[in-house]
């Protein structure tokens, strides 16, 4: 295991200073060095965090990227079509979730095989960072150089690489200081408001496994990975099946890296879609990083996109009231729910595997059963 804080500074010895990225558990600990000891732009999506550190780069920086390795797809665009073309190098970390024989979630099991054959094909120089600080340096200065030779470098980083940095900087509270309920009391008011009755689609992360908590029905489906597409999905099937009640619940994080997704949902109404979105400021499965959520009205952002109604909720029986006229009015409804920090991580996951329930949930759909 690597110290952090000591291949941190070797990092700053060799002027990387300028951090970009989106959160991983694999690589936490230098995600929350960056944030306490260089300059860090918490990126909306890994597409991005390549963009600004392209753009760092241009104005004389020497800038690292951090992803997990799920958000490399979302990298490949600027990677091939942006650096590799204008010949702009920049230093990445990935994450190797899915690494072969490691136990990991569901969705990292292609990308864990297949994250070092991107690179390849992308003609891109890597190396899976050593836990040896000896070695760990030699690497560096090897990446040094590739990047002054003008190609980006990758290290690939297995799970437990880095030493434990706690996060010095607080998530930002709501300016109100409203009282803030837990996301799955908020949950129980939409489950409650609904009737049970509808197609409950929750986005990656906690707020699916809270879900699966409160019962594991046949309506549920929990998206694992795909951070920012739970919106799209609610879509589509709304469009697909009209005659029944979607109900998405979405998270700050997932919806910045996709607020586009906004604009797409109000351009095509669909005709029953109750899409929530618990604001938590952070990175919750992650560590707590947070988001830049804080800066950004989503009432009037929905609105603006072209939501024909978004409100705001603080309170579960405000929630539950409004799920309740949404069933009854049906329609494209926004509902902005800030919530508060769990107290306690342990949380359940499903333990059907995600084809078992994509197939139990499509034939709930059709028989409702």
């Amino acid at each position: 295991m690597l110290d952090t804080a000591a291949f941190g500074k070797a990092l700053k010895e060799r002027n990387f200073d300028f951090y970009s990225g989106v959160p991983c558990s694999f690589l936490k600990d230098l995600i929350n060095y960056a944030i306490n000891e260089a300059f860090y732009v918490m990126a909306a999506n890994e597409g991005d965090a390549v963009a600004i550190c392209t753009g760092a780069a241009l104005g004389g920086k020497k800038p690292v990227v951090l992803m997990q390795n799920s958000g490399l797809g979302n990298a490949v665009s600027p990677l091939t079509s942006l650096n590799a073309i204008f010949r702009i190098p920049v230093l990445c970390f990935v994450s190797l979730r899915g690494e072969p024989g490691l136990k990991d979630e569901p969705q990292h099991e292609l990308m864990g095989v297949i994250t070092d054959k991107m690179l390849e094909t992308m003609h891109i120089d890597y190396a899976v960072l050593s836990g040896s600080e000896s070695e760990a340096l030699k690497q560096l200065d090897a990446a040094d150089k590739c990047i002054a030779e003008g190609r980006s470098f990758f290290f690939i980083v297995k799970k437990e690489t880095f030493s434990k940095i706690e996060l010095k900087k607080a998530i930002t509270a709501l300016p109100d200081a409203t009282p803030l309920y837990q996301r799955t009391e908020m949950l129980r008011a939409v489950k409650k408001g609904t009737g049970d009755k509808g197609l409950y689609l929750a986005t990656t992360g906690f707020t699916g496994r809270e879900l699966y908590e409160l019962g594991d029905d046949p309506n549920n489906l929990y998206m694992v990975g795909s951070l920012g597409c739970i919106s799209s999905l609610g879509l589509g099937l709304s469009l697909a099946r009209p005659d029944k009640s979607v109900i998405v619940l979405d998270g700050d994080a997932s919806l910045l890296m996709r607020m586009g997704s906004l604009a797409v949902n109000a351009y095509y109404k669909p005709a029953a879609m109750f899409h929530v979105l618990f604001d938590n400021r952070c990175h919750e499965s992650t560590g707590g990083q947070f988001t830049v959520a804080p800066g950004v009205d989503f009432i009037r952002l929905a609105l603006a996109a072209g939501y024909s109604s978004a409100i705001a909720v603080n309170t579960p029986e405000e929630l539950e009231e409004c799920a309740k006229t949404w069933s009854e009015q049906r329609g494209l409804v926004f509902v902005y729910c800030p919530v508060g920090l769990r107290s306690s991580k342990d949380l359940s996951r499903p333990k059907e595997r995600p084809p078992d329930i994509a197939r139990r949930f499509i034939n709930y759909i059709h028989t409702g059963k």
